[in-house]
């Protein structure tokens, strides 16, 4: 992996990198005290005899590598100092989700040490990313598909960003782009659906976006990661807010509630 001092000229990503050394994702007890504050906790009257939080199990207990995945979330400096992040467009080949925009990644695999090297792995599989530009420097919390899939997003970063020299994989990608981060705080690009899971409802993210290569359409999981990615970086919520969770919110606070309902003698 690239280390910190042969950066010279990237100085924004010296500094991201020390911010984000000591990184650590929200506690059990933060997330269940954040779904409250957005109505969707203990305050809620959310039960455990539900059938949904039933059959919601924390994604990070989940330590079978076949329900595990990690995506890279793979930053570097653009030419006007913003922060990007790269993307791809999953090749219309695949059988599940052809077509979608979506972080480099894949399921772990068993030669795999970790999330890291399973999304560095799957980084130079799909876009020719050699893992010795990336600087790894924190993993956000796990989130889970609505396929109750793990995944762990990791955050690289890439100070030599004119040595990538993208090799797409033709049976998984069909494109590759990149956006500025900052993009996924902001309300110019969002918009929202509501959607339904197991009889709840939540709030589905989708951001547009034009460059060069086409018109991209960001959402579901990849847009909540990005979300989440952003606002850790940048300290700051994002300017949109909606009266229902997200779907990874839903999921967390129906897990923190069953928990806490388990306890209660």
């Amino acid at each position: 992996m690239a280390c910190t001092e042969d950066w010279g000229r990237s100085q924004m990503l010296q500094r991201l990198a020390k911010q984000l050394q000591f990184y650590k994702p929200p506690s059990v007890l933060d997330e269940l005290e954040d779904d409250t504050d957005d109505g969707i906790g203990l305050s809620s009257g959310i039960s455990c005899n539900s059938l949904a939080v039933r059959n919601v199990k924390c994604s990070c207990a989940n330590n079978l590598r076949e329900r595990r995945a990690a995506v890279l979330i793979c930053l570097f400096e653009g030419p006007e100092g913003e922060l990007r992040v790269i993307l791809t467009r999953r090749s219309m080949k695949l059988a599940s989700h052809p077509g979608d925009v979506a972080l480099p990644g894949g399921k772990m695999e068993e030669e795999d040490a970790d999330e890291s090297a399973t999304a560095l792995r799957e980084a130079m599989e799909e876009i020719g990313l050699n893992s010795g530009l990336v600087q790894v420097v924190a993993k956000l919390e796990c989130f889970m598909s609505q396929h109750l899939v793990t995944v762990v997003p990791v955050i690289g970063l890439v100070a030599e960003i004119e040595d990538f020299k993208p090799v797409l994989n033709p049976d998984e990608v069909d494109a590759i782009f990149d956006v500025p981060l900052e993009m996924f705080l902001k309300e110019d690009n969002h918009r929202f659906e509501e959607r339904e899971w197991m009889g709840w409802k939540y709030i589905l993210h989708l951001f547009d976006f034009e460059s060069e290569q086409g018109q991209f359409l960001i959402w579901g999981l990849t847009a909540s990661i990005l979300i989440r990615a952003a606002s850790v970086i940048y300290q700051q919520p994002p300017f949109f807010q909606g009266h229902l969770p997200d779907f990874q919110k839903l999921q967390k606070a129906l897990h923190n509630v069953h928990n806490v309902n388990s306890n209660v003698p």
